[in-house]
């Protein structure tokens, strides 16, 4: 058995060519291009999404005046992972549901609002909250996409919908099972409008689509895994799906009922010097690769970038990080294009730090191979084949082939996730929200595609209720912000945080790098050496990234408040364990002399009290499996939430069979997203969940 890669050795290694790593005496960063106005326009400031702002009138010495200019309150307490834009003084900023809203960038007036009206039982359609990342604009048009699966133009004057198109083809969902939701941000080039979906967690076949910005018409659509039988689609992936991808996967395996999955849920990137749209391409479905394909191929798109062009969707090349993902190694975390000079030759490159653990260089034109180097610790493979890329993957970590229990490092929610890294041509530094989060990953048994629920392929009753082990995962837990050093291959500093899952990170010709907490604080750091400068209390965790912009030569800082996402859903006790305050969902925007002060507020999240009913051990231990198959992905691991939605330990319906049925069985709150189970879940099964509910709420105090 080989030994993981430890955290001093992948640091020694960083220097050595068996990772390419680039040493930093033969090689120097380029200047990047940078916003040409004080304005946001685009997801990532600028085409090649390096949220760098070259503003700087908030800057090292300057920044202890920062102070809230103004604030606004947000109708859904649910986690907010918005990238505002601004243009012209106007900004337009997603919130949860795929709300939209036009406000004055430096008053905070509101000038229109839009709620695309998304049914509140779509929430149950998706892994990881009703979040939306954010809009794109163009010619005077913002577009959304909503979590239901439309895309939508609106009038950025007047907020009026222009068009609306459904996303998801007909034939997508095989007769219900299949779910799709959208939560990343539109891309636009060349007058296409560029989106993706989420739904491998749940059985989906990964797709992009390219829509006409000016009347909604579908131009083009991209498919990540191919069809059953190797049909033809009429798409433009048909060729490249025919000729390369199909051999690369099991002919009769799981993923011909779950769909393959290969979702781009979030990054998607279009760069203007090379006219190629890239795209990052997510997990398998189910995630066993033993379920999903026999154990055979290394499944393309999956853990893939694809380079496609933006006009017609034609594929040109594409670069496999995680083969035989089995591990939710996406490769849909945020991507940004650098200009660098690399042992005495220039080099236009992609750069990414994906779920895996590995920092990736890529030629942005033809995509080589440059570089992959762990950027955390991990212990799934022992690095990379130096001229292909292909990781060296330990054998003990194919766990759905070895039939064992793996603990992996990272687990399924990445060394680095959606939230966006930033880089700063002043340093020569990418300052990446990384975060260890172990987990283990053992085979299902008799695994079967459910209508509803997740359709991973793994043990979801891994965890019961061994205490030790749940402390051992949370002993792992970490976060922090990382300088990552391109050039030289190397962490150039890290700072600590107290948790994982923590907000996305502006950098400024202040020399500064800004970024929100899971614990509730806004900070600003000395791009240079990590030392914090600046500190507010949100009052409520941040996951969101900052943005900056001017107005009348007055340079503000904004940020979405509200913790969500997946950890503090699926999460469960691990988020809980971390911050266990209340969500109080908020724009803050922030100026040099800013005198606003938000609400004196409750910091204390849901305290259950413990339930002085009685239960059936049988019945309470039946009803564990069903909870953890059926409701984990919402209401946390073993019924411990994380501070998004109601902790069920407490919930009032517990006290009477016939509500709970009411809750669970004909789903009477379906508008706030508590749909019915009933298709899927006996009376009997229901009551079993019921049982071991009050079964938790009476071990409460445990935690």
């Amino acid at each position: 058995m080989r030994r993981p890669l430890s955290f001093s050795a992948w640091r020694r290694l960083s220097g050595l060519g068996t990772t390419l790593a680039l040493c930093a005496g033969t090689s120097v960063a380029v200047a990047q291009p940078t916003a040409p106005s004080s304005d946001w326009p685009l997801h990532g400031l600028t085409t090649s999404e390096q949220r760098f702002s070259t503003l700087d009138q908030i800057n090292t010495q300057t920044v202890s005046r920062l102070g809230l200019a103004w604030y606004q309150n947000l109708d859904a307490l649910r986690g907010q992972e918005g990238t505002p834009l601004v243009i012209g003084g106007i900004m337009y900023a997603t919130t949860s549901w795929s709300r939209v809203e036009a406000l004055k960038a430096d008053t905070g007036e509101v000038l229109w609002q839009y709620d695309p009206r998304v049914p509140g039982n779509a929430a149950v359609r998706g892994c990881c909250d009703t979040a939306n990342r954010g809009a794109a604009y163009s010619d005077g048009r913002i577009f959304i996409g909503t979590y239901d699966g439309r895309l939508q133009a609106l009038d950025a004057k007047t907020g009026h919908l222009l068009w609306s198109v459904n996303t998801i083809p007909e034939n997508a969902t095989l007769g219900g099972i299949r779910s799709y939701t959208i939560t990343g941000a539109p891309r636009i080039a060349k007058g296409i409008v560029i989106i993706g979906n989420g739904g491998s967690e749940f059985g989906a076949r990964g797709f992009v689509s390219g829509f006409d910005e000016k009347t909604g018409a579908l131009k083009w659509r991209f498919y990540t895994v191919p069809a059953p039988g190797n049909k033809p689609d009429n798409a433009a992936s048909d060729k490249v799906l025919h000729e390369k991808v199909y051999k690369t996967w099991s002919p009769n395996g799981g993923w011909v009922q779950s769909g393959g999955g290969g979702t781009v849920w979030d990054s998607i990137v279009y760069d203007p010097e090379t006219d190629l749209v890239y795209l990052g391409v997510g997990n398998g479905s189910p995630w066993s690769y033993s379920i999903r394909s026999n154990g055979i191929g290394d499944n393309l798109f999956l853990g893939s970038i694809v380079a496609i062009r933006p006009e017609t969707g034609e594929y040109v090349w594409h670069f496999q990080e995680t083969p035989m993902d089995q591990w939710d190694f996406t490769a849909s975390q945020p991507m940004m294009i650098l200009d660098l000079t690399i042992h005495g030759q220039k080099r236009h490159l992609l750069a990414q730090a994906p779920k895996n653990g590995f920092f990736y260089l890529l030629d942005a034109a033809t995509g080589e191979f440059i570089s992959a180097t762990p950027y955390t610790f991990l212990n799934w493979a022992d690095g990379v084949d130096p001229k292909t890329g292909r990781p060296n993957i330990v054998p003990d970590a194919l766990w759905s082939l070895t039939g064992k229990t793996w603990m992996g490092i990272p687990g399924s929610l990445g060394g680095h996730n959606w939230a966006p890294m930033a880089y700063s041509p002043k340093t020569g530094y990418i300052y990446i929200p990384a975060q260890q989060m172990p987990q283990p990953f053992h085979s299902g048994k008799n695994f079967k595609l459910n209508k509803m629920g997740v359709n991973l392929g793994i043990d979801m009753t891994g965890l019961p209720d061994d205490q030790k082990v749940v402390d051992a995962v949370n002993s792992g837990l970490k976060g922090w912000l990382e300088a990552w050093d391109p050039v030289a291959g190397k962490v150039a500093f890290t700072v600590p945080h107290a948790t994982p899952w923590n907000g996305g990170v502006l950098a400024t010709a202040g020399n500064l790098i800004f970024q929100g907490l899971a614990t509730g604080g806004f900070e600003a750091y000395d791009a240079s050496n990590g030392k914090r400068l600046y500190h507010f209390d949100a009052h409520s965790g941040i996951i969101a990234p900052p943005i900056t912009y001017s107005v009348n030569g007055r340079q503000y800082v904004a940020v979405e408040v509200g913790w969500g996402g997946i950890f503090p859903l699926m999460g469960g006790a691990m988020a809980r364990y971390h911050n266990a305050g209340i969500n109080h969902s908020r724009l803050l925007v922030f100026a040099l002399d800013g005198e606003q002060r938000l609400p004196l507020e409750t910091r204390t999240g849901q305290i259950p009290i413990p339930t002085t009913q009685t239960f059936n051990p049988k019945q309470a231990q039946q009803g564990y499996t069903y909870y953890q198959n059926f409701c984990m992905a919402c209401h946390g691991d073993n019924a411990i939430a994380g501070g998004v939605l109601p902790d069920l330990r407490s919930s009032g319906a517990l006290s009477s069979r016939g509500g709970f049925q009411a809750v669970v069985s004909r789903g009477v709150l379906e508008n706030f997203g508590m749909v019915g189970f009933s298709k899927v879940l006996t009376p009997q099964e229901i009551e079993d969940i019921r049982q071991f509910l009050i079964r938790q709420s009476s071990l409460q105090k445990r935690y």
